[in-house]
């Protein structure tokens, strides 16, 4: 794997749950596998400064962005035995209640996903250079903190 071209994990607007159990669905002929695990990463209302979170709008150094996907991938194949994994977020506008990361693993065994799956989101949030500006609902806004 270690000469393929990163992959554009990037979806205009919010991770619709159509796509989310279409993923799923496609992995019911890959019989190896005995586990999946998944993280959805979902916009909310906060509560800052008396003003409640609308959406976040979501930019990103696309490039490097996906680079560091595509590392954080990797790295998570070395260290897990992993069949697949697949990573998806957003760009542009996600409204308070929508899905704005998904990041699916499979896995012959089901230790195995729980203990991927944490390394893959931390790492993500970490590392990859993706900035959301949060919305209130008075359309002011400020740059979210990553945490």
């Amino acid at each position: 794997m270690k000469d393929k071209k990163p992959k554009n994990v990037f979806r205009d607007g919010a991770i619709s749950s159509d796509f989310i159990g279409n993923s799923i669905y496609k992995h019911q002929t890959k019989t190896s596998i005995g586990a999946h695990n998944i993280f959805l990463g979902q916009v909310r209302a906060d509560d800052i400064d008396g003003k409640t979170v609308a959406a976040i709008e979501y930019t990103a150094y696309e490039d490097m962005a996906n680079q560091k996907f595509h590392d954080i991938r990797e790295s998570a194949f070395e260290k897990f035995d992993l069949t697949c994994m697949h990573i998806y977020h957003s760009l542009g506008t996600v409204k308070a209640g929508e899905i704005c990361l998904f990041v699916f693993v499979s896995s012959p065994r089901r230790k195995v996903v729980f203990e991927a799956l944490e390394y893959i989101v931390e790492a993500i949030k970490a590392d990859v250079p993706v900035f959301g500006k949060e919305i209130f609902e008075d359309d002011t806004h400020q740059w979210k903190q990553n945490n």
